[in-house]
């Protein structure tokens, strides 16, 4: 055996690199294409995107076109460039779940005080129609607005059930609402509204409803009356609202408080916004029952 020959038998034997397994090939194609997705959704360019995340943008490139087998790490300073989990870039998502993920991180970006906003919008464009909604009635506004007088006849007219949702509280607590808010506290008497609401709405599919004055303090259980009844703000002066409580043979409000008009007035400016978020309003102000009654007949037909 000559040298030469020997050589040849002792050198390791190279062997041909193998071509990628097509489903590498497959993942690395889609691991690109959410990479790409996802920037162009946030609006960035490759340059751009190469900036945040410390990532080449030639390294790039070739991991948008497939071609990059990218390290975990290097991975993971794109997606946080991207405001993406990374676990999103590995998992195949359908369209929707994309959107929903987009959403997210747009609305999580928006100062708090917006979200209300888009809340409110996104229940009127795509909450349950107007129509839908009007199987069930529920009237807002503050006390002495006439929302158990006005709610009473006009589920009678109706020939629907009057459902007031304070009595529903009382009957789910066993207690009377000042016993509630003794015993529980603010947050008890939301968490037996929210619970009675929902219950209601489960058990009724169609109502009138008259509400507490405060339940579009609650955003989620406001959102939700909103979505699924057709609300009406009863709106009345606040002199009107004292003097029809008084008249009802209830004094506290006046009782050891000669600021109370005042802070009727403050909390009607308050959550005049809120009360506007109704589907419409009907305003009561020296009108009578009866005149009152038909213009939430003609607001219902409207």
């Amino acid at each position: 055996m000559t040298s030469e020959q020997a050589l040849k038998t002792r050198a390791p034997q190279r062997r041909a690199a193998k071509p990628a397994p097509a489903n590498d090939e497959r993942f690395l194609g889609q691991l690109g294409e959410r990479v790409r997705t996802a920037r162009e959704r946030t609006g960035l360019t490759r340059k751009d995107l190469a900036t945040e995340s410390g990532v080449s943008e030639r390294y790039l490139a070739q991991l948008e076109s497939g071609q990059g087998n990218i390290s975990v790490l290097l991975l993971q300073k794109v997606a946080t460039a991207l405001d993406l989990p990374l676990a999103e870039l590995f998992s195949a998502q359908d369209e929707q779940a994309a959107e929903l993920s987009l959403i997210q991180q747009f609305l999580k970006r928006l100062p708090t005080q917006q979200l209300s906003k888009v809340r409110t919008q996104l229940v009127r464009e795509f909450g349950g129609g107007p129509l839908e909604r009007t199987k069930r009635i529920a009237l807002i506004g503050l006390r002495g607005a006439g929302k158990s007088s006005l709610g009473a006849r006009l589920a009678k007219q109706l020939g629907v059930p009057f459902i007031e949702l304070d009595r529903e509280v009382e009957r789910e607590a066993g207690t009377s609402l000042s016993e509630i808010f003794l015993l529980y506290g603010q947050s008890g008497y939301r968490r037996y509204e929210r619970r009675c609401l929902e219950r209601v709405l489960r058990q009724h599919e169609r109502c009138v409803m008259a509400t507490g004055g405060s339940i579009v303090s609650e955003p989620g259980t406001y959102d939700l009356l909103l979505s699924a009844c057709y609300t009406i703000w009863l709106k009345a002066l606040p002199e009107e609202h004292m003097a029809r409580v008084v008249a009802q043979g209830d004094t506290r409000p006046m009782a050891g408080n000669a600021e109370a008009m005042d802070d009727l007035r403050r909390i009607l400016e308050g959550r005049a916004a809120l009360y506007g978020q109704a589907d419409t309003v009907v305003d009561t102000a020296g009108r009578t029952v009866e005149q009152s009654l038909k213009d939430l007949r003609k607001a219902i037909r409207a």
